[in-house]
C-alpha cells in the first residue's frame, strides 16, 4: 500500500504519518504546498490523504484561501479520479457555524473564509458521481494533541492554556467560558479513523469525527490550572471574532458508528 499525505508537516499530518509508520507496513510520501506539484507519474499511489490547507479561521485573504483550500482540492480530486487513486480529505465542523444541530445532513452556516472553503468543497464532492474511486471526507471537530505548538493562535485551547500556565503561571480565558463548549477530539483518534476506513470501509461519504461529548473551555482551563498551579484571568471576547465564534459544537456520530461501532474516544480531561 502506498499513501500520499498532503500537509504532511502540519499538526494532523505529522501525527498521521507517524501513526501509519508505527502501525502499518504502508509506504508514505508527503506533499506541501510549496513543493509545487505532485509527481503522479513516478509514484503509483493507492490513496491520497488530503490534509493540506490554510487552517486559520481568521485568515482574510479570500483569494488565497480559495486557491489552496478549494481550487487545489478540486484539482486533486479530479486527478485522483483520472488516475484511479482513492481519496480521503479533511473537512471541518466549522461548516456548521452557529447551528446547534450537527448531523451531516443538517443545514450549514459557514462563518469564515476557511469554513466557506471547506463547505464549498464538501458541496462539490457531494455533486460528483465517483464510481472509479472511493472518496471519504472527515468533518473534524476540535482536534488537539501532539505537534500543534507551531499553530500559534490557531492551536487548541489545550495547547494554548498549557503553554500559558507553564510559562506565565496564568491562563487567559474569555468571560462566560462555562457556556462555551466544544467537542474536543484527540489527534490520535483521528489517525486511527483514517486507517480504519482505508482498511475496512469501501464507501463514499462525509462523516463527522468527534467524541459526541462537549466540554467547556472553563473545565479545560481549570484542569490545566490545577496541573500547573496557575491562576485564571478572564477577559472580554474581542469584537472581531464574536460573529463567527462557535459557542457550542458536539458531533452527531450516528453515521460513523455504522463503521466504528462504540469506539472509545479519548477523554480530553483525562488526557490533560
Amino acid at each position: 500500500m502506498k499513501i500520499l499525505v498532503t500537509g504532511r508537516k502540519g499538526f494532523i499530518g505529522q501525527n498521521l504519518v507517524n501513526h501509519i509508520n508505527n502501525k502499518t507496513d504502508w509506504e508514505v510520501d508527503g506533499f506541501e504546498w510549496e513543493d509545487g506539484r505532485i509527481d503522479f507519474f513516478r509514484n503509483h499511489y493507492d490513496w491520497v490523504i488530503h490534509l493540506g490547507a490554510i487552517s486559520s479561521t481568521t485568515e482574510t485573504d479570500i483569494d488565497k484561501i480559495m486557491e489552496q483550500n478549494y481550487e487545489f482540492s478540486v484539482w486533486l480530486a479530479k486527478e485522483c479520479d483520472y488516475r484511479k487513486i482513492n481519496l480521503q480529505y479533511a473537512s471541518s465542523a466549522s461548516v456548521y457555524g452557529l447551528n446547534t444541530c450537527f448531523n451531516e445532513d443538517a443545514p450549514k452556516d459557514p462563518r469564515s473564509g476557511y469554513a466557506w472553503s471547506k463547505y464549498l468543497f464538501d458541496r462539490w464532492v457531494e455533486k460528483q458521481n465517483f464510481r472509479r474511486i472511493t472518496v471519504q471526507g472527515f468533518r473534524y471537530f476540535n482536534v488537539y494533541g501532539e505537534y500543534e505548538e507551531h499553530k500559534g493562535d490557531m492551536a487548541s485551547p489545550i495547547s494554548k492554556f498549557s503553554k500559558q500556565a507553564a510559562e506565565e503561571k496564568k491562563i487567559t480565558l474569555f468571560r462566560n467560558s462555562h457556556q462555551y463548549k466544544r467537542d474536543f477530539v484527540w489527534v490520535g483518534d483521528i489517525c486511527k479513523i483514517h486507517v480504519k476506513f482505508i482498511e475496512d470501509v469501501d464507501e463514499n461519504g462525509i462523516w463527522n469525527v468527534g467524541t459526541g461529548k462537549a466540554v467547556s473551555f472553563e473545565a479545560i482551563a481549570k484542569k490545566i490550572s490545577k496541573k500547573y498551579k496557575a491562576e485564571i484571568r478572564e477577559i472580554p471576547m474581542p469584537k472581531e471574532i464574536r460573529a463567527q465564534y462557535q459557542e457550542y459544537t458536539c458531533a452527531d456520530l450516528t453515521s460513523i458508528k455504522k463503521h466504528i461501532g462504540n469506539y472509545r474516544w479519548k477523554n480530553v480531561l483525562r488526557w490533560i
